[in-house]
C-alpha cells in the first residue's frame, strides 16, 4: 500500500478539482497527476499551492491522443475518469460527443492495461438510468432496478456505452500480470460552488431584473453536493484498494445521493439564490404534454431544416422529460460497499453554495457599476 499515485482526468472540472482537493489528504500518496484539455490560470494557481502536501503533476492533453494517456498512466496506481463532454441540450456534435466519451474512456483502459494500472473509477451519470418517460415514476430507485437510458441523444448513450465498457474491463489482465479492477459512480445533479448549470441560471436571472427561468417545475429529483460526490470517489478507491472490500465493489457501479431534500430543479435554484432577492417566474407555464409535443415538433423542424441550415430548437423531448421526471435514488448500496456517508449536510452544502452565489450577483454588480462609469 506505500508509496501510491492516482491519475485525475477532467480535473479542471467542476469534480474533477474538489476530487484533487480530498485526494492530497490521503495517506502515503505520493503523487496526484492531473489531467485536462486546458488549465485555467487560477486552477494552476491553487493547484501549485497543493504541492506541499503531496507532488502534484500537471498534464496538459487530449484524451484521444494514446502516446499522451499512455505516458499519464505510467507507474500510476489509480485512475479516476471524470473527463467527458456534458451536454444536455445538443449543443455539441454528435461525433465530438461520442469520441470523447466512448472512445477517451476505450482509450484510457487500454492504457490503464499497458501500464499496468490496477484501478479503474469511473464517473458515470445517472442519465445512463434515464428518465425514459415524465410519466414514468421512479422514488428512491436502486442498483439492482434494471434502468437503462433509452434516448437516442449523445450524452445519455455516449456515457451509457462508456459505463458498459468500463465495467466490462474488470477482470482484465494488466501487462505484469496482475488483474484491473474498475467500478462506475453515478451521482444524482450535482450542484454546489461552480456549478455550470447553476451558474448559467443565476447568470441568465440577473440579466433578466432577477427572475429564474424555469428548467423543470415539475421535477422531484435529489440533487447532490460537488463535495459528497468528490468524497464517494475517494471511497471507491480506498474499498477498491482494499483486499477485503475490493471483491464486494469490482464491477459495480452505484447511484451517489446525499441528504439534499428531493424537490424540483426550480425550487433549488430558487433556495440556493432567495437571499440575493432572485424570484423564480410566475407566469403561467404550458402544460407538460403539450410542452412535450412542442419539442417533437421542434426536433422536426431541426431534422428538415440540416440540410441547408443547423437549426438548434430551445428544447427537445428528451430535454423536457429529463428536467420534469419524477427521479430519485437511494445511496444505500454505496453506504453498504463503500462506507459511504455524505461528508457534507444539506445545511452545509447550502450554505456554501449560497455564498458562492452571492460572490456571483457581487460580480455582476461591479460590471454593471463599470458599465456605467
Amino acid at each position: 500500500m506505500t508509496g501510491w499515485s492516482c491519475l485525475v482526468t477532467g480535473a479542471g472540472g467542476f469534480l474533477g478539482q474538489r476530487i484533487v482537493r480530498l485526494l492530497v489528504e490521503e495517506k502515503e500518496l505520493k503523487e496526484i497527476r492531473v489531467l485536462d484539455k486546458a488549465f485555467r490560470p487560477e486552477l494552476r494557481e491553487e493547484f501549485s499551492k497543493l504541492q506541499n502536501k503531496t507532488k502534484l503533476t500537471v498534464l496538459e492533453g487530449d484524451i484521444l491522443d494514446e502516446p499522451f494517456l499512455k505516458r499519464a498512466c505510467q507507474d500510476v496506481s489509480v485512475v479516476i475518469h471524470t473527463a467527458c463532454i456534458i451536454d444536455v441540450f445538443g449543443v455539441t456534435h454528435r461525433e465530438s460527443i461520442m469520441n470523447v466519451n466512448v472512445k477517451g474512456t476505450q482509450l484510457l483502459l487500454e492504457a490503464c492495461v499497458q501500464a499496468s494500472v490496477p484501478v479503474f473509477i469511473y464517473t458515470s451519470t445517472l442519465e445512463v438510468a434515464g428518465p425514459n418517460s415524465y410519466k414514468e415514476i421512479i422514488q428512491n430507485g436502486h442498483e439492482e432496478e434494471p434502468l437503462e437510458n433509452t434516448w437516442p441523444a449523445p450524452y445519455p448513450y455516449s456515457k451509457k456505452l462508456a459505463e458498459k465498457a468500463v465495467l466490462a474491463a474488470n477482470g482484465w489482465t494488466l501487462k505484469n500480470g496482475d488483474t484491473l479492477y474498475t467500478c462506475a459512480l453515478r451521482p444524482m445533479y450535482i450542484y454546489g460552488e461552480g456549478g455550470p448549470f447553476l451558474s448559467a441560471s443565476i447568470n441568465e436571472a440577473l440579466n433578466n431584473n432577477g427572475i429564474l427561468s424555469s428548467v423543470g417545475k415539475f421535477s422531484t429529483v435529489n440533487p447532490v453536493y460537488v463535495g459528497n460526490v468528490a468524497w464517494a470517489h475517494i471511497l471507491a478507491l480506498r474499498a477498491l484498494r482494499d483486499p477485503k472490500k475490493a471483491p464486494s465493489v469490482q464491477g459495480q457501479f452505484y447511484y451517489i445521493s446525499d441528504d439534499t431534500p428531493h424537490q424540483s430543479y426550480d425550487n433549488l435554484n430558487y433556495i440556493l439564490s432567495k437571499e440575493f432577492g432572485l424570484c423564480l417566474d410566475s407566469r403561467w407555464s404550458l402544460p407538460l404534454s403539450l410542452m412535450y409535443w412542442i419539442g417533437f415538433l421542434l426536433e422536426a423542424v431541426s431534422f428538415l431544416l440540416s440540410p441547408v441550415y443547423s437549426y438548434q430548437p430551445p428544447f427537445n423531448r428528451h430535454t423536457v422529460t429529463l428536467s420534469n421526471s419524477v427521479f430519485t435514488f437511494s445511496y444505500k448500496k454505496a453506504q453498504r460497499d463503500l462506507a459511504y456517508k455524505p461528508l457534507y449536510s444539506w445545511e452545509e452544502a447550502k450554505q456554501k453554495t449560497v455564498e458562492w452565489v452571492g460572490s456571483l450577483v457581487d460580480r455582476h454588480k461591479e460590471t454593471l457599476k463599470s458599465k456605467t462609469q
